[in-house]
């Protein structure tokens, strides 16, 4: 080996602990950071889905169609008063 490549890997062992340590900082940001996009990404789908669940409620309510049914009624009493 070189005297260069010994240099460097002497260099690399004295800095292993920061190495270390930068990385496992890195890796806790990374993951932090995660957690907090996943979570709002959650909270949006859960506030927007309440949202549109509170506007499904607060409609106009239904039309509703008047049937007479008077015919119905006097057949079937025609009905009863033939089998009497």
């Amino acid at each position: 080996m070189s005297q260069a490549k010994v240099d460097y890997k002497k260099e690399q062992k004295k800095n292993m602990k920061k190495t270390v340590r930068n990385r496992k900082i890195r890796n806790i940001v990374t993951t932090l950071v995660l957690v907090l996009v996943a979570a709002g990404m959650l909270g949006w789908l859960g506030y927007s889905g309440y949202n549109s669940y509170q506007a499904s409620k607060e409609e106009e309510p239904k039309e509703s169609l008047a049937v007479n049914l008077d015919s119905i009624s006097d057949y079937l009493s025609g009905l009863t008063s033939e089998e009497e």
